[in-house]
């Protein structure tokens, strides 16, 4: 099927998982929450898409797909040191949440290039990895990514900032003792 390998057509499926919850997520949550089922079902599936990855070598020896599997698997690291601890203090949600983002976009490079450079049957949207208009259409995703984290940022920031409400409540004065009666 498509000239996959028992391994590529386990891989590839284990990778439509990760962009269907990934997907799911970000629409959902606006971010890929680790914390819920879809979260951890992106983060899972992306793992074992990157580990599949490593045995597969269609077009050589190690290359490009694979240097974007281990910087794929650095990112999910970071995102879930980010968001398990303080490890970046104040941008730690941030980080996270970027870096989870990053690595949804990481999905979609191969996935543009394989798909498009195999369908339709007989006659591929793109000729090759190096095709222009290949590389034109990951550009407009890495763009669509950049946009999707500055909304990120801009939203996380507007649930951190203080409300009006909690500003306009009267600060209490300190508790103060009684008088000490002196004779």
């Amino acid at each position: 099927m498509f000239g996959l390998t028992t391994l590529g057509a386990i891989h590839t499926a284990i990778s439509l998982v990760a962009l269907a919850a990934g997907a799911s997520a970000l629409l959902r949550h606006r971010e890929i929450p680790a914390r819920t089922m879809l979260g951890q079902t992106y983060i899972w599936a992306t793992v074992l898409t990157c580990l599949t990855g490593f045995g597969i070598f269609q077009r050589g020896g190690f290359g490009a797909p694979h240097v974007l599997g281990i910087l794929t698997l650095a990112v999910l690291l970071v995102a879930a040191v980010a968001g398990r601890t303080n490890a970046f203090g104040r941008a730690s949600r941030y980080v996270a949440t970027i870096a989870y983002s990053t690595t949804f976009f990481f999905h979609l490079i191969p996935g543009l290039t394989e798909t498009f450079t195999r369908l339709p049957t007989g006659a591929p949207l793109f000729s090759s990895p190096e095709d222009p208009a290949l590389q034109k259409t990951v550009g407009a995703c890495f763009a669509v990514l950049v946009v999707g984290c500055l909304l990120q940022v801009r939203r996380l920031r507007a649930e951190s900032a203080p409300t009006a409400a909690s500003l306009a409540q009267p600060q209490r004065p300190p508790a103060s003792r009684p008088p000490m009666n002196l004779p």
